[in-house]
């Protein structure tokens, strides 16, 4: 029976090249930037998480960026909770924010769910007619 190895050794070597060249840029990480190539108005903005950001991937980097993006037109009142909000966040621990994350996610399909089916009877509504006061 044929082994990996001996299918990989009849494999053109161009052919193994690019195997090789997608697997690299499979496994290495995304390129996240440096804090220092950001600019002062993002600096300002995300200077709760400067520790963290350099451990950050691209795609939380991004989503912070555009989030920075929007912070030059907020109000004074509205900068600082979402500095607040950011300081706290960054001392959440990874297992805290999953948990938050799926907290928040749940919340947003139990919405969603309330507005397709219309708003739940209320408890007194539902309640037999004996039980109800006044009858």
């Amino acid at each position: 029976m044929p082994t990996t190895t001996d299918a990989l050794r009849r494999l053109p070597r161009s052919l193994l090249a690019i195997l090789w060249l997608a697997l690299a840029c499979y496994a290495a990480p995304a390129l996240a930037r440096p804090w220092t190539a950001l600019t002062p108005v993002q600096q300002e903005a995300l200077a709760p998480l400067q520790q963290e950001w350099g451990k950050m991937t691209e795609k939380k980097q991004h989503y912070f960026l555009r989030l920075a993006r929007r912070y030059p037109a907020l109000s004074t009142v509205q900068k600082q909770r979402l500095q607040e909000r950011l300081v706290y966040w960054s001392k959440l621990t990874p297992a805290q924010r999953a948990r938050i994350r799926r907290e928040y996610l749940a919340k947003k399909r139990a919405q969603r769910a309330k507005a397709m089916h219309g708003k739940p009877a209320s408890p007194a509504a539902s309640a037999p007619a004996a039980a109800q006061p006044g009858k």
